[in-house]
């Protein structure tokens, strides 16, 4: 009997190399997790660039490069709310100057309910109900960001040229 635990203890006790093994492929496995992490995360920060760049420098509450002060990890938590709060604030005083009145809040309410989804996001159990919150509010505000950007695009015109056409100081 004796013979027959120490046998089942030297099967159960992995090898150096098989250690070595999990632990490569496990860090493997979190750096594709994190590149592709980092990638959605530029891909949205260039969709709000994008949105915000658009507006004319006169009607902006933030200036566009400062979106991408969202890739820094944790300080991104507070950033939600200056930048999906900023952006919409832009959209609306570019509308106002224009006398336009049926756009609403431009996706205010729905840019802060995203940024308190993300900072509920932190927390164990919330994350469950937040974080899928958070994905949801955030499509719907790129959405409406972008048919925000449309109708700016569409109103703003170069100076003798056809409607519809954009200034150079707007790309």
């Amino acid at each position: 009997m004796n013979m027959l635990t120490i046998l089942a203890q030297q099967q159960q006790q992995p090898s150096a190399d098989e250690i070595a093994a999990i632990m490569a492929t496990f860090f493997i496995v979190l750096m594709f997790f994190l590149l592709i992490t980092l990638g959605i995360n530029i891909l949205i920060c260039v969709l709000l660039y994008m949105c915000q760049s658009r507006i004319p420098q006169e009607h902006r509450s933030l200036e566009p490069g400062l979106i991408f002060l969202l890739l820094i990890p944790l300080f991104n938590v507070i950033w939600n709310y200056f930048v999906f709060q900023r952006i919409p604030d832009s959209f609306r005083r570019f509308f106002a100057a224009h006398g336009v009145t049926d756009v609403g809040d431009c996706g205010r309410g729905v840019g802060l309910w995203f940024a308190i989804c993300v900072t509920a996001s932190i927390i164990p159990c919330v994350n469950y109900l937040a974080g899928p919150a958070a994905l949801v509010l955030l499509i719907i505000f790129l959405i409406k960001a972008f048919e925000l950007k449309a109708r700016v695009q569409s109103m703003v015109a170069a100076p003798g040229g056809p409607p519809g056409t954009t200034p150079p100081f707007v790309r």
